[in-house]
């Protein structure tokens, strides 16, 4: 009698386990997340897939690489991912053609652009005034690399249209090999390519983009205006696990963030992976919250203004939603 109770006993405690679990199964929301593209730029996301902070807000992320802000929005547009990683830029020209259930941005990632000036030669004593004249290898109009290094270059009363030799027709991907292969004197770089470029000796880093042009909303998470509607705990829960990674990534050190995320990166060596992530954080690139500032914004819209890229209005009321970040930070 006594076994037949212990055996009825197991079996409930077994039923009773994996009820348990299927509840736990239920309550994992699922989320597309789709990202720009695979950068050390982006680290403190990367931290919060590999320390489990979505998961601990019983979120189930699949990230999936767009390649391109193009590429990006139309998944976001299209039901493809649930949320974004992309330039805040792209949600500036959903909104202009006037899209009925346009991109809203939520959370801001990085606020400083992510590329440096490479040099084919070192310049030890360089200044911006060098790159007159030069063959420059530039970024895709349009996007946030390209508009950013003009406005830098223009405030080095340098016309890039004008005063260099710039070439635009690479695609993003082949711009490190042609850079290499070509003569293109200068280029517009991101890590950890700036760093494997000075350690194989094919360039020298001389100079930051980020630095010369002020904090910006560069990288951000948005979603469709429906989804923060339909999704509002959903968005928050996703939120408060980005700024969990970003308060972690702030408060240990460029080598043990590099641990964390070298999983993402299988071809970076670790001295690489850590030397990008320490001038990440040494330009302040990573946003300590996911709040957008709206002075930030304003700047954004100078740079695309100046760029001739600014197609509208763009109000930061519209197109940002603080109220979420505002509740995960207690502001």
């Amino acid at each position: 009698m006594k076994r037949r109770s212990f055996v009825v006993l197991l079996c409930l405690s077994f039923m009773l386990m994996m009820v348990a679990c299927q509840k736990n199964d239920a309550a994992s929301i699922p989320i597309k997340l789709a990202e720009v593209t695979r950068s050390v730029f982006y680290a403190p996301q990367y931290v919060a897939l590999e320390k489990g902070f979505f998961e601990a807000e019983g979120l189930d992320v699949e990230l999936q690489t767009s390649w391109g802000g193009d590429k990006t929005m139309t998944a976001l547009l299209s039901g493809g991912a649930d949320i974004a990683l992309v330039g805040s830029e792209t949600s500036i020209y959903v909104y202009e053609q006037e899209s009925k259930d346009y991109a809203v941005n939520f959370a801001q990632l990085t606020q400083t652009d992510g590329t440096f000036l490479v040099a084919k030669t070192e310049k030890p004593n360089f200044e911006w005034q060098d790159v007159k004249g030069s063959e420059f290898l530039g970024q895709r109009k349009g996007g946030m690399p390209q508009m950013v290094g003009e406005f830098v270059l223009k405030k080095h009363d340098i016309d890039p249209h004008t005063d260099l030799d710039l070439h635009q027709n690479i695609d993003f991907a082949n711009i490190p090999g042609a850079f290499v292969s070509g003569d293109a004197e200068y280029v517009q770089l991101f890590e950890p390519t700036a760093s494997v470029f000075e350690k194989e000796g094919k360039g020298h880093v001389i100079a930051s983009f980020g630095e010369e042009s002020g904090n910006v909303p560069y990288t951000v998470f948005m979603t469709k205006q429906s989804f923060i509607k339909e999704e509002a705990e959903t968005v928050k829960k996703f939120t408060r696990a980005i700024y969990e990674a970003q308060k972690w990534v702030k408060e240990n050190d460029s080598e043990e963030v590099a641990t964390v995320i070298a999983p993402y990166f299988e071809d970076a060596e670790m001295d690489i992976l850590t030397s990008s992530i320490e001038r990440y954080k040494q330009q302040n690139s990573f946003a300590e919250t996911p709040l957008l500032d709206p002075d930030d914004w304003e700047n954004l819209k100078q740079i695309m203004a100046e760029a001739g890229e600014l197609p509208g209005d763009a109000p930061y009321d519209v197109l940002v939603n603080t109220s979420i970040a505002e509740e995960i930070i207690g502001k």
